[in-house]
Formats: C-alpha cells, structure tokens, sequence
C-alpha cells in the first residue's frame, strides 16, 4: 500500500469523554477503492499504522470500498505527540463518534463490515452498539468486548516498565535517543514482548519462519526497531483506552449491575448486527474462552477460533498460514 495516500480529516471543536475539548481534531485513514458499492471499516489495532494494517482487499473485501481508520492515540490520527492539549484519558467513544464524523463526510449512509483486531476489535464492538442502525456486521479478531482483569494487569508491566524508565521521568533533561528509540519505549517492549505469541510458538522457534536465524535477533527487532518512532504517552494514551475497554459501559445508564456481568450480558444481547469472532486458541491475554462467553450473549454470533500458535499475532495476518485462514473464514461469513 505504499502507493495510497494517507489523508487526514478535520473536525474542529471536537469534545472527549474526559470534558476536554481540541479547536481542531484530525483523523488520519486510506480510502480504497472508492467506486465500490458496499462500504468496510477497518479499524488499527494497537500500535498499529493505517498501512500496515491488514485490508482482507484482495480476498474477502475485494468488492468492498475499504475506509482503514487510525486510532486516536496511534500517531498518525490526533495524539498527544501532534496535538496540544491532547487528553491523556481517551476512550473509544471519542474515536467512534469521531469516525462516524468521518463517515457522515463521506456520505457513508450503511456500513456492510466493520473489521478489527486487538483494540481496533474492541472499536468495533462499541461500533455496534453505539450506531446500530448503520452497522450490518462485525468481524472481530483476537479482542474482546470488555478487557478482563488478567489482560489489564498484564499491561500494567509494560506500562510501569515505560512510565519509571530515567528518560521517562526526566524527560526535560534526558537526552533524544541516538536510535529514535527511549529508554522507556524499549523496556515497554521488552516487558511486553513474550505476550506476543505463546510457549508453544518459543517452543517451535517459530520466528525462524520470519527469517530470523536465533531468538535474540527476533527480539533486537521486536523491542527495539519496530518501536522506532512510537512516542511514549502515544502508547499510555492508548494502553489507558484498551484497558477501559468496556462496551456495558454504553447500557449502565440504562439500567442493570454496572460493571458486572449483568450488564455485559445486556449490553452484547442488544447487538442486532451479525458477528464474526475470530480469538486464537494461544492468546495469552485476549483469551479464546472469553470470546466464546461473549458468543452466547450475542443473538447473531459466529465464533470460529483460530488454530495457531502464533497467539496474539495469529489476528495480526503477519503469518501467512494464519492470514489465509482468517481471509477465508469471513469469505465464508460473508456468504451466509
């Protein structure tokens, strides 16, 4: 996709759930194949970027016009390291009615799909409940519809590893880093970076298949130079968002145990769109049980697990084996 051109949408006096309100808001997105009569939303995930994304464009989605939406938080959509004032607590409230904005500029009357993985899973969740009457189906790979405390306290590592980091907390004195990356931002790798995968992936030295020769040249890579780039609070701002992520908090208000899981139950029996869920049988944190909980709750649910050990990143496409099969198990939805 290094020929698409990233474009950037403005939204001026755009308020977040915090209270805190931007004179100007931009979203970042691609716009692919544009003639095209059904309309997708793709959502990035965590540390994702908009072309790094996986677009299902030339399979499943090959007839779909493709609108790939950055996150707030991701660096290339509004974030604390290009926006003053930027919030330090967002939620994904502010980013879905932020890409409905989007999508209201585009003339977008009906959304056919709306796809994500990991965190921009999560977006889509919140997709279904917040804009029902648009929103026809879902695919959601490797999240979940409320993070779990396991999952949030396993994200409390990297963050304590990033937020004590010396060039963290002294960020006025500590110098800029020769490699682009921080002190802080390579420990958050580090602490994060066995979570990735599973034991059985380690096991296997599957990352041989990506052509590294020995674990520790996958790990120079993973901890290091795939963070070149990334700001610090561009990464809490997001890690503060997924571990928030709670789609009963959208029904509370309307009644039910808050926070429990009560109110989990009503909020997923109220989706009417259809949905694909999509975990991997060796997701250490977006766990394949949870997923099939969610299932049962939902009236049009389609759970299909994923048969990897790649584990988080079996829903990422970066193995080919795992990308194919997802491609054909929404082919197969799609069909239905």
């Amino acid at each position: 996709m290094a020929d698409i051109i990233t474009q950037l949408y403005e939204i001026p006096t755009f308020s977040f759930q915090d209270g805190t309100t931007l004179p100007l808001a931009r979203l970042a997105y691609l716009d692919l194949n544009p003639g095209a009569s059904k309309t997708a939303l793709i959502i990035t995930c965590f540390r994702g970027r908009l072309k790094s994304t996986p677009t299902f464009a030339d399979g499943a989605l090959r007839d779909h016009r493709i609108i790939v939406v950055a996150l707030f938080g991701n660096g290339e959509s509004s974030s604390p390291s290009n926006t003053p004032g930027f919030p330090s607590v967002i939620n994904y409230r502010d980013c879905v009615r932020a890409q409905h904005e989007l999508l209201i500029a585009h003339k977008v009357q009906s959304l056919n799909v709306v796809v994500g993985f990991s965190m921009g899973g999560q977006c889509a969740y919140h997709w279904t409940l917040m804009y029902p009457d648009l929103v026809q189906s879902a695919v959601v790979i490797c999240s979940s519809a409320r993070t779990g405390p396991h999952n949030y306290q396993f994200l409390e590592g990297p963050k304590a590893a990033l937020q004590n980091a010396v060039d963290y907390i002294d960020k006025g004195r500590a110098p800029p880093p020769a490699t682009g990356i921080s002190r802080g931002v390579h420990a958050f790798g580090k602490a994060y970076s066995a979570w990735l995968t599973s034991a059985e992936w380690f096991d296997q030295q599957a990352y041989r298949s990506l052509g590294y020769a020995a674990l520790g040249d996958w790990d120079c890579d993973v901890t290091g130079v795939n963070y070149a780039g990334w700001d610090p609070d561009d990464l809490l701002a997001m890690l503060h968002m997924w571990q928030s992520g709670d789609v009963s908090t959208l029904v509370d208000n309307e009644g039910g145990s808050e926070g429990g899981e009560g109110s989990l139950e009503s909020a997923l029996s109220r989706i009417r769109a259809r949905v694909l869920l999509m975990p991997c049988q060796t997701d250490q944190y977006f766990r394949w049980e949870a997923s099939k909980r969610e299932a049962g709750f939902i009236p049009a649910a389609t759970l299909k697990v994923i048969p990897s050990v790649w584990g988080h990143l079996a829903g990422s496409g970066v193995n080919k084996a795992d990308a194919e099969w997802l491609d054909q198990a929404i082919t197969e939805f799609f069909a239905k």
